[in-house]
């Protein structure tokens, strides 16, 4: 089963419309009405959905890995420096990240792009 991934509310939504036109499950912040959420309730949005959520808010890395030292459950976190890498690169690297792992591997799991 493919991972299905939780835009942050400041992802350039042109890495969202290249997911979707590559077939990644992609669903953003803004589009579930969640545009004003904290960061501690985004993250467990994405959770209840079963999303991986990807950011590239340092303070959302910091949040996650808190959880991880808690024992507190998450679908996992993708996460990227602001330019670090390309619009093509986070599109090729999240389409990995869609297309071979399964949601299983991402439980509590922070990832750091490029992977």
């Amino acid at each position: 089963m493919a991972v299905a991934l939780y835009m942050d509310v400041h992802v350039n939504v042109a890495v969202t419309n290249q997911l979707r036109l590559r077939a990644v499950d992609v669903l953003t912040a803004v589009e579930d009405g969640c545009r004003r959420l904290p960061d501690d309730q985004l993250l467990e949005r994405a959770r209840l959905l079963g999303r991986v959520l990807f950011t590239q808010d340092i303070r959302f890395k910091v949040l996650a890995e808190d959880w991880q030292r808690q024992v507190r459950p998450f679908a996992g976190l993708v996460f990227a420096q602001q330019q670090q890498l390309s619009v093509g690169q986070l599109i090729f690297q999240l389409e990995l990240v869609a297309k071979v792992s399964e949601p299983a591997e991402w439980l509590n799991r922070v990832e750091r792009l490029p992977l």
